[in-house]
């Protein structure tokens, strides 16, 4: 509800600057400035109480909570009464705390001879009042709980969840205003879209699928003569007309030449038929590549080939089987059965039955990877290997993956409108665009649904050296370049809409990241270049000097610079956690540093690699940090426990660089890591890495190895530098670069065991 307040807001503000009703815009500002309860955002709300109580301010901490229980807590129903009273009492104990902490005894003082007529009847403030006297109170077990710092950020979680429930109650008990409803709705237009074209993909797939099966069916028809075709349902009467259905010629056959010719061959026929191994069913038969060949007769294989089938008279279809009996009878030996024609057609009947009691023999089609139809020929004499067809039926199973494949992929296709080696390449939050940087200070911005298409190109004189998306509005680029500065670019409008001077003496700007609320980014500022191509000079032995500064986007001022011990070094890579508490970032000097974004400090820092920190995320559950470095390990850290190891493993040269790309005449193109060397899945359970050819996907696992390989994305001719993955529903985006300028998107679809 927050951000779709801020939001509203702001499209009231561009409204009334577009409308030029510039006194009615002062005074929203000014409203808006002095709203307490801060567009029902709940982190600014507990960063007005965590400002009451730093500053020692008694009274507006009064003031405030008094305000927002008129306001909100008392539409509340009263079995949640002693909760709040509950919340209340923690708040004022948080506030002496905080004075007892700051040695400032006399605003505790204050405290309790002001408060005295509210407290003292209360049972839970009875043994507080002796506090101010008590010498060393955080050492006394009745309140040593208190100063601890678990005890505080229970508090201030609690509150936080409590008022975020209390916002969500009251938006289902009143309804929005039609303004606050708009970006829900087009929130839903969105998705509706996105699922109507996969939808659409979907019955296009179902369409060609039935088409193909059309197709085979009939090329099984023309591929067999009809009584071939309805064999099973041919009975002994059925086959004397059949049979006085082919070409007779009675001068020179005989009509029992048919049966006496073809029932011994068909019975060697049969004799040949391929028996399968025990526990194959005929769905797994049915299901491989190639059918067990059935060798036809000689007399059949000419009826297959005839072209044309003269008609015969009903009399001498009727005339032809006593013919046949006469001539039979008289051919005959004394001591044989009268009637021997009805035993080899009980015969034929039996090895019949015992045919068509076995799986069909079927046509398929065999797919290559270049969409060409091959029909399998059946015309093998030899009975294949029962083993064979395990093996293909599993080969065929997901496009030759294996049983326990996470992804299948769908399809790839290639950006190709860079000329040069690519830096960095994100997709925006919403998943529909991609901005993509290369070594010659080029930036495309591209959408890739439904079609691939070039939306904006943006040309700087200063050579650009990062990016970053903004969460809200996510149609804003951050950039940065190598002369100190970072622009704030509007992918719409196409246009500049700030440029930010930051420091000129760390001049290079090296990771960007902006929080999730989108209030504010952080920037890494370094003194000294670190070649994003070619590295013509050895690697300098002393770490580069840097700065990690937080900006304001609405103000577009500094807040404030972080401190970077033991001294202050370049920030190679910067990531937030989901609502913006934690920033890690990974350092030239092979530390990893936590900051607390509540309180804007460091609250833990490691050394983790043997050279420089290249890439750093959070986990999916957030509680351990991966990274990648200099010395090619890929390591897991738990967050909880500082510098503790969950997992490591050492990847090839291709997945962490430096990465390398020969030419012509012994000429090699070097390029330092840059962008993002790993990226998640949308569960957190598989990575994206780079390679030399493609990317890969690894699972992760509990034990050793830490990675498992899953899938190879290939399609690469130069290596990989950098990667991304926007992950929706099932189908997920893999986004490749390389170094001659190619960006390879490949579409997975997850199965889900």
């Amino acid at each position: 509800m927050g951000s779709a307040v801020e939001r509203t807001d702001e499209h009231v503000r561009e409204y009334l600057i577009y409308r030029g009703f510039t006194s009615t815009l002062k005074h929203l500002d000014t409203d808006i400035k002095a709203d307490k309860e801060k567009g029902f955002r709940v982190d600014k709300i507990i960063d007005q109480l965590q400002q009451f109580v730093q500053s020692f301010d008694l009274f507006g901490l009064k003031e405030y909570w008094l305000y927002l229980d008129r306001r909100l807590l008392c539409r509340l129903e009263d079995v949640y009464r002693s909760t709040v009273n509950k919340l209340r009492t923690s708040l004022y104990r948080y506030y002496v705390i905080n004075t007892i902490q700051k040695g400032n005894l006399e605003k505790t003082q204050e405290f309790f001879q002001k408060q005295a007529l509210e407290l003292q009847s209360q049972v839970e403030w009875r043994d507080w009042f002796i506090l101010p006297f008590i010498p060393t109170p955080e050492q006394n077990p009745a309140f040593s709980p208190y100063f601890s710092r678990q005890w505080s950020d229970t508090f201030l979680v609690s509150l936080h969840n409590f008022l975020s429930v209390l916002f969500q109650f009251l938006n289902w008990l009143s309804p929005q205003p039609v303004l606050l409803s708009f970006d829900a709705e087009v929130q839903k237009t969105t998705s509706l879209t996105e699922e109507n074209e996969q939808l659409c993909q979907l019955l296009f797939a179902l369409q060609m699928e039935s088409r193909d099966q059309r197709e085979a069916d009939e090329m099984v028809h023309h591929k067999l003569p009809v009584y071939v075709q309805n064999m099973d349902r041919l009975g002994d009467t059925e086959l004397d007309l059949v049979s006085s259905q082919r070409p007779v010629s009675t001068a020179t056959t005989p009509s029992r030449n048919f049966f006496s010719t073809f029932l011994p061959q068909g019975r060697r026929t049969l004799g040949k038929l391929p028996q399968f191994t025990t526990g194959s069913s005929p769905s797994q038969v049915a299901g491989c590549r190639k059918d067990p060949p059935i060798n036809l007769p000689a007399k059949l294989k000419e009826a297959v080939q005839a072209n044309e089938v003269k008609p015969v008279s009903s009399q001498a279809s009727t005339s032809e089987p006593k013919s046949s009996q006469s001539q039979q009878s008289t051919n005959q030996p004394t001591n044989q059965p009268s009637h021997p024609r009805h035993k080899k057609i009980q015969e034929h009947e039996k090895e019949r039955k015992e045919l068509f009691s076995k799986p069909p023999p079927q046509i398929l089609e065999k797919k290559g990877e270049t969409g060409e139809v091959e029909l399998l020929a059946e015309t093998s004499s030899e009975p294949p290997d029962p083993c064979s067809y395990s093996r293909s039926c599993r080969g065929a199973e997901g496009g030759g993956l294996s049983r326990d494949q996470s992804f299948i992929k769908l399809s790839q296709e290639e950006y190709g409108e860079h000329h040069s080696s690519i830096m960095h390449c994100r997709v925006d939050c919403s998943g529909r665009r991609v901005a993509s940087l290369d070594v010659d200070g080029v930036i495309k911005v591209w959408s890739f649904n439904p079609v691939m298409q070039t939306k904006a190109t943006i040309m700087s004189k200063s050579p650009l050296l990062s990016l970053e998306w903004a969460t809200k509005p996510d149609r804003l680029l951050l950039l940065g370049s190598g002369v100190g500065t970072v622009r704030l670019y509007d992918t719409d409008a196409k246009k500049n809409l700030y440029e930010m001077n930051i420091d000129e003496t760390h001049p290079r700007i090296l990771s960007l990241a902006c929080s999730p609320s989108g209030s504010s980014f952080v920037c890494s500022a370094a003194a000294l270049s670190r070649s994003g191509s070619v590295e013509s000079a050895p690697r300098l032995p002393i770490p580069v000097s840097g700065q990690l500064l937080l900006w304001d986007t609405k103000t577009v001022k500094q807040q404030l610079q972080f401190s970077l011990e033991p001294e202050p070094v370049a920030i190679n890579c910067t990531a937030f956690n989901h609502n913006g508490n934690l920033l890690v970032t990974g350092a030239a000097d092979g530390v990893i540093r936590l900051f607390d974004m509540q309180r804007y400090e460091s609250a833990m820092s490691w050394r983790a690699h043997d050279g420089e920190v290249y890439s750093v995320e959070f986990s999916y559950d957030e509680n351990t940090v991966f990274s990648i470095g200099e010395d090619g390990k890929f390591i897991q850290w738990n967050i909880h426990r500082c510098g503790v190891k969950q997992s490591e493993q050492v990847l090839p040269q291709d997945a962490t660089g430096p990465f390398i790309l020969s030419g012509y005449s012994g000429y090699k193109q070097v390029q330092v890591p840059r962008g993002r060397l790993f990226a998640f899945d949308s569960e957190g359970q598989h990575i994206l890495t780079c390679s030399s050819n493609g990317g890969l996907i690894y699972r992760l696992t509990n034990g050793e190895p830490a990675l498992e390989s899953m899938l190879s994305l290939g399609g690469h001719k130069a290596p990989v530098v950098t990667v991304d993955w926007c992950s929706a529903v099932d189908c997920g985006t893999c986004l490749t670069a390389s170094m001659d300028g190619k960006i390879k998107m490949s579409t997975l679809l997850a199965q889900k065991s």
